[in-house]
């Protein structure tokens, strides 16, 4: 089989993803919201999804409970993979300083509501949110004139920058962290506890539906084309008037805000933080997410954050050498969709006319165009 074949055996679920996209959008209106309709309830009901024959084994997770793994991993992934995908995504900007947002939207919300001020944790949110975005800024001023590399190492050590400022400054907590962090109100019959993981992961999951609201309808407005354009080429979307480091500024405040967002539901969730809950490895991971999902589509970064925060968990079985095999797996992932699990619609099908065969017959001359 020759090296195009191959490529076309492998991206055949793209094409059945794409297929059936194409299928549901040429649906009546009513039709597309009902089945809308239908997901949203479907995801509702995921706590229960281990009692449901067949799928229950797709789903286990040995060694701790699949609500529990939904709850605190899995919904904050999709989250921060949200956020970030806008910057890295969208806006085309390497940031491998994301958790420092996280981080700083976790600590907001300790400092306030534990015993520093005893506010309520729905009035640290947004002051969290705030906080975050306006970090956002301020990083992103000086630093977004820098393109590539230099940009990814300026991020990355904003990221390590407050990790260790967190662990310096006694009126954090230092080492020790923040402990007695508020949580979530009561909701009716949701009852926010240690016991119980479900109303976190009801909440949790409201808060990514309004997320990926917005951002679809941010994706398809003037600010979206403009990040498009900027990730394309940033010196020919200067040159026909779009102010270029004015919606880049935008994307990082945006994806910090995300961020930030993340972080209050996971200090609301575990009640405790210390700056070992933010180490480096934990960027990295929320880059594997948004490349493996599919760089620059939003679906493909909810995908792939879920991936990478379940993986670890159903490789359990393997005690000591679960992270080697999820080390594996990924490899594995993307050497055979390198242009990630669900990816962005131009950018397959750029990938697929790279890979295109020559008219001579020579499958493998994509190679030197890729």
């Amino acid at each position: 089989m020759s090296l195009s074949d191959t490529f076309k055996t492998l991206t055949k679920p793209a094409h059945a993803v794409s297929g059936i996209g194409d299928k549901i959008s040429e649906l009546p209106r009513v039709s597309r919201w009902s089945l809308v309709a239908l997901f949203i309830v479907s995801l509702y009901l995921m706590p229960w999804w281990p009692e449901v024959p067949v799928l229950g084994w797709l789903v286990d997770t040995p060694g701790t409970s699949f609500e529990g793994v939904i709850t605190d991993k899995v919904v904050i992934y999709v989250l921060v993979a949200l956020g970030l995908n806008v910057v890295v995504g969208l806006a085309g900007l390497l940031d491998l300083g994301y958790v420092g947002f996280y981080a700083v939207g976790a600590y907001v919300v300790g400092v306030l509501s534990s015993q520093h001020a005893n506010l309520p944790w729905l009035v640290c949110v947004p002051i969290a949110v705030a906080v975050s975005m306006l970090a956002g800024v301020i990083l992103g001023t000086p630093t977004l004139r820098l393109r590539g590399d230099y940009l990814a190492i300026v991020t990355l050590g904003f990221g390590e920058i407050i990790r260790i400022s967190a662990n310096n400054a006694d009126w954090l907590g230092g080492s020790r962290g923040i402990s007695k962090i508020a949580k979530p109100p009561n909701i009716g019959p949701l009852k926010f506890g240690i016991l119980d993981a479900k109303p976190y992961f009801f909440l949790g999951l409201t808060v990514i539906l309004i997320t990926v609201f917005f951002l679809r309808r941010l994706e398809n407005s003037r600010v979206g084309r403009a990040w498009n354009a900027v990730r394309e080429d940033e010196d020919a979307a200067e040159l026909m008037g779009v102010h270029t480091f004015k919606f880049k500024l935008w994307a990082f405040a945006i994806g910090a805000a995300i961020g930030g967002l993340a972080g209050t539901l996971y200090a609301g969730k575990v009640r405790f933080i210390n700056p070992s809950n933010f180490p480096l490895q934990l960027s990295i991971l929320f880059i594997a997410a948004v490349v493996l999902g599919g760089t620059g589509n939003m679906w493909g970064a909810v995908l792939g954050g879920a991936v990478v925060a379940w993986m670890p968990e159903r490789f359990r079985g393997f005690a000591d050498k679960r992270v080697f095999v999820f080390g594996v797996a990924l490899v594995l992932v993307m050497v055979f969709r390198p242009q990630g699990l669900i990816p962005r619609k131009i950018r397959k099908e750029r990938w697929l006319a790279n890979w295109k065969p020559s008219q001579s017959g020579d499958a493998d001359s994509g190679v030197s165009r890729g």
